[in-house]
C-alpha cells in the first residue's frame, strides 16, 4: 500500500508554469491538424510566418561557411555583426556605436533580457492593448506585472490618451512597452503620437521598451518614427529588434537590444554571459543579410500593400464585419458578428468547410489582458498570396453565414455580457 502511496504522489510544477499563458496563435494547432488528416485545405492566417523569400543573400552566405570549429561566439554578439548593424541602424538615423547593440537569440530573448534587467519582480509595465501575447508570458517568467491600457478599433487602435495612462502610473509603475507599427493591430504610431509618450516617459523616469519588429512594413507613405528619432531619451529607451520579419528569417532565431544606456547595457549583458551566446551561423547570416538591396523591401512592400487592401476590402465587405486600414505590419484585427471568436475560430475548423478548404485564424482575446475585451475580435496575418487570400475571405465569408453562433449587431453588448 505505501509503494501504491508513493507512486501516486506527484512533485509540484512552479506557480509561474501554472500560471503562464498558452499562445492564443498555436493552441488551435491540434484542431487544423485534425483538418488537414480529413483531407481539408487549411489557410494559415493565424501566424506571421510571411511566404516571401527570405533574401538570397542570408541563405548563400550559410552555403558558403567555411569554418573547421562551430564555436562560441561573443556573448553581445561577434565584433563583425554588430559593426555591419550599425551601418543598417544609422542610416535610419539611430545614431549608435557597436557597443550600443547585443545580439540575441531573435526579439523574444530580446525581451525577456530587457525585462529582467530593467525590472524587478512586482514592477509594472504599461502595454497598450490588444499587444502581442507573449509579452504576457515574457512578463510572467520575469515575474513583472502587466497593466494593460485599452486601445479601441474604433479609432484603429490609436495610443490611449495620455490622461488614461496617468492613470495607471503608481509607485511600481518601471515601463511603458509598445510595438509599432503593432502586432496585433497594425497600428502605426505617428510622430505627435510618440512625442506625447517622450513627455510622458520623462516625467515619470520611466523606461520605454520599443518592440521595432515590422519597422520596414509601413505604408501609404506613413512616416515611421522611433524612439530614438526622439531627443531627451537616450538614457530611457531600449529597442528590441528582429530578422525574423524585415527578411522573412523567422526560423533563425537571431534578433537584438539596442540601448543608449551603459549601465542596462551591462545588466543585460551579464544575463547573456549566463546563457553563453548566440548562434555564430545565425550571425553569419544575418551579417549578409544588411546588404540586402533597396529593391527587395520596396517589392515586399508593395505586396503587403496589394494584401492587405484585398483583405481589408473583404472583410468589410462581409455583413457586420469591422476592420480597420492598418498603416504597417501584417496583421488586421477585425470585429466579428460573432458570440466568442475562441468558439468560432474552433468551430470553424472543427467543423465548417468549403470547397474542401477552411481557415486558421488567432482569436484576439489572446491579445488582450482586460477580462472580456476582444470577445468579438480575430487577428488575421495577410501573410499568403493574393489568390490563397482571396479563397480564404471567401471560405470566411461562407463560414460566418452559417455559424450558429452568428450575433445581430445589436445583440453584440449583451454577448460581451456572456463572454
Amino acid at each position: 500500500m505505501l509503494g501504491i502511496l508513493l507512486f501516486l504522489q506527484m512533485p509540484k510544477i512552479s506557480q509561474k508554469g501554472i500560471e503562464v499563458p498558452a499562445s492564443p496563435i498555436r493552441k488551435l494547432a491540434p484542431f487544423a491538424e485534425q483538418a488537414k488528416r480529413e483531407g481539408k485545405k487549411v489557410y494559415h492566417l493565424n501566424i506571421g510566418q510571411p511566404d516571401i523569400e527570405t533574401p538570397a543573400g542570408m541563405i548563400d552566405a550559410i552555403k558558403n561557411i567555411d569554418f573547421k570549429v562551430w564555436a562560441y561566439t561573443a556573448s553581445e554578439g561577434t565584433a563583425s555583426y554588430r559593426a555591419k548593424l550599425c551601418t543598417y541602424y544609422n542610416k535610419i538615423g539611430y545614431n549608435i556605436t557597436p557597443d550600443n547593440i547585443l545580439v540575441t537569440a531573435g526579439g523574444s530573448e530580446a525581451l525577456i533580457l530587457s525585462m529582467i534587467s530593467c525590472l524587478d519582480p512586482g514592477d509594472e509595465v504599461i502595454i497598450p492593448e490588444p499587444f502581442y501575447a507573449n509579452y504576457n508570458s515574457f512578463a510572467c517568467q520575469c515575474g513583472v506585472v502587466v497593466k494593460p491600457i485599452l486601445s479601441y478599433i474604433e479609432n484603429g487602435f490609436a495610443l490611449p490618451a495620455i490622461s488614461d495612462f496617468e492613470k495607471l502610473i503608481t509607485d511600481k509603475t518601471k515601463a511603458i512597452m509598445i510595438c509599432s507599427p503593432n502586432n496585433p493591430t497594425g497600428y502605426l504610431y505617428s510622430e505627435a503620437e510618440m512625442l506625447a509618450l517622450k513627455e510622458l516617459i520623462l516625467k515619470h523616469d520611466l523606461y520605454l521598451f520599443a518592440d521595432e519588429a515590422y519597422r520596414e512594413f509601413c505604408y501609404d507613405g506613413q512616416k515611421f518614427t522611433s524612439p530614438m528619432h526622439l531627443d531627451g531619451l537616450e538614457e530611457n529607451v531600449i529597442v528590441i529588434d528582429t530578422v525574423s520579419k524585415r527578411y522573412s528569417a523567422c526560423g533563425a532565431r537571431l534578433g537584438c537590444i539596442i540601448t543608449k544606456n551603459k549601465e542596462v547595457y551591462q545588466a543585460t549583458l551579464k544575463f547573456a554571459q549566463a546563457r553563453l551566446s548566440p548562434g555564430m551561423v545565425e550571425q553569419i547570416a544575418g551579417e549578409a543579410a544588411v546588404d540586402t538591396p533597396d529593391e527587395y523591401f520596396t517589392a515586399v512592400n508593395k505586396e503587403y500593400t496589394h494584401r492587405r487592401d484585398l483583405l481589408v476590402a473583404s472583410l468589410n465587405k462581409m455583413d457586420g464585419v469591422i476592420c480597420p486600414n492598418p498603416g504597417g505590419a501584417f496583421y488586421v484585427v477585425a470585429q466579428f458578428p460573432i458570440d466568442n471568436a475562441d468558439k468560432f475560430c474552433q468551430w470553424i475548423l472543427e467543423h465548417f468547410e468549403y470547397n474542401n478548404s477552411t481557415v486558421m485564424m488567432a482569436p484576439a482575446t489572446g491579445f488582450y489582458s482586460t477580462p472580456g475585451a476582444g470577445f468579438n475580435q480575430i487577428r488575421l496575418a495577410y501573410v499568403l498570396n493574393a489568390e490563397a487570400l482571396t479563397n480564404a475571405m471567401t471560405c470566411l465569408e461562407k463560414a460566418l453565414e452559417a455559424y450558429p453562433g452568428r450575433v445581430l449587431l445589436e445583440e453584440v453588448e449583451s454577448a460581451k455580457q456572456k463572454a
